[in-house]
């Protein structure tokens, strides 16, 4: 997630590239990425339906959710948020934290989502990623763990420097920052003068970061690819996916409806618990939902063809009646419909009295700049 222009779609065709999921790096501005695929999107260079795909660290597979960052596209990203394991909020290293920036901070925070953050474009002129830290501890959260520094950012040939926690400075400082949300590592500290090691650094951190206390901060570049390595190395230690059971009754939502070439309704669902499989019967917020007739499933290679699915796979389901945000469920009692809007915004705005909604009065009407419209 992210404002728009700050690297997010770049960043998810390096990502795909270290994971082996593509051979080569598809460019924004050539209109050769994975994860864009409108014409209008290639022609414009921006993304406006969220896109999902899918590489594998080890034996981890990652489910990749690339969303639009111009706000005229938020429902794109509201729908995405209740599938959520983790986010990677992007920020640029000359433009740093925006408009949008806080706007989905404040919206991941409100439903308990970790986050890591990512400073992108630290080869681009103007990039000054202590500002953009600065920025983000004074106008988001003060608990964003820094991990590592950059060397001659600016310039193409900058790099990303991991901090050495052999070097007493470096230990202490993390320590300190630590100190602050772990009681463990603070009663160390006091009592034996003990830093945090490079082993006690992640698995303290872990912790911290799944229960939203800190927010681990990576630095890099999308285009150059570095620090992308590191990143995917953060997200897999730290925000490990959730236990998935694939004996127990279906569990799944929908967060993307589009239409196939045939005009037939397709479900991007991500799978929580159970099993489903072709000519299933799917209900969908209390109600059938229609037979299951194909089933795709989100993997390195693309959507492939499948005769089921289980736990924990982002899948698009065939022949299901479903509203988005539905909660699907083998049986009428384990569904219930969408929960609704997550960005506060359109909630203010159905809350305004009926006075100020299309009133010709002046002294009813509200300026563009009222707090009331533009928070």
């Amino acid at each position: 997630m992210a404002h728009v222009d700050a690297g997010k779609t770049s960043l998810t065709e390096a990502l795909l590239l270290a994971g082996g999921a593509v051979r080569q790096l598809g460019s924004v501005d050539a209109g050769t990425t994975r994860t864009d695929t409108l014409d209008l999107e290639r022609r414009r260079g921006i993304t406006i339906r969220t896109a999902v795909a899918s590489f594998a660290v080890g034996d981890v597979t990652i489910n990749l959710i690339d969303t639009p960052g111009h706000p005229d596209f938020i429902a794109e990203v509201d729908r995405s948020l209740a599938v959520l394991d983790g986010a990677i909020l992007v920020l640029s290293a000359v433009e740093g934290v925006q408009a949008q920036t806080i706007v989905l901070y404040r919206a991941l925070r409100r439903l308990g989502i970790p986050i890591v953050f990512f400073i992108n474009k630290i080869d681009r002129s103007g990039a000054d990623p202590d500002r953009v830290i600065s920025a983000i501890t004074r106008r988001l959260t003060p608990t964003a763990i820094a991990l590592e520094s950059v060397r001659d950012a600016g310039s193409a040939a900058a790099t990303v420097i991991p901090y050495d926690l052999t070097d007493d400075a470096a230990a202490e400082a993390l320590t300190v920052q630590l100190a602050d949300q772990d009681e463990a590592v603070l009663q160390a500290w006091i009592d034996q003068g003990a830093t945090i090691s490079e082993t006690g650094l992640w698995k303290t951190l872990g912790g911290l970061a799944r229960g939203g206390l800190v927010q681990p901060l990576i630095m890099g570049s999308a285009i150059t690819g570095a620090g992308v390595d590191r990143l995917i190395r953060t997200v897999t230690a730290l925000l490990p996916p959730p236990w998935a059971d694939r004996d127990r009754p279906l569990r799944a939502q929908v967060f993307k409806i589009e239409r196939s070439g045939a005009g037939d309704r397709v479900c991007f669902v991500r799978i929580r618990e159970g099993t489903v499989s072709v000519r299933d019967q799917i209900f969908a917020a209390g109600t059938e939902a229609g037979k299951i007739t194909a089933i795709e499933v989100c993997e390195p290679a693309g959507f492939v063809p499948r005769d089921h699915a289980v736990a924990g796979q982002v899948v698009r389901l065939h022949g299901v009646r479903a509203r988005l945000g539905d909660h699907l469920g083998s049986e009428p009692g384990s569904t219930t419909a969408g929960e609704g809007l997550h960005f506060l915004l359109r909630r203010w705005r159905r809350q305004l009295p009926p006075a100020t909604h299309g009133s010709r009065s002046h002294s009813t009407r509200r300026s563009p700049r009222s707090p009331t419209t533009t928070r």
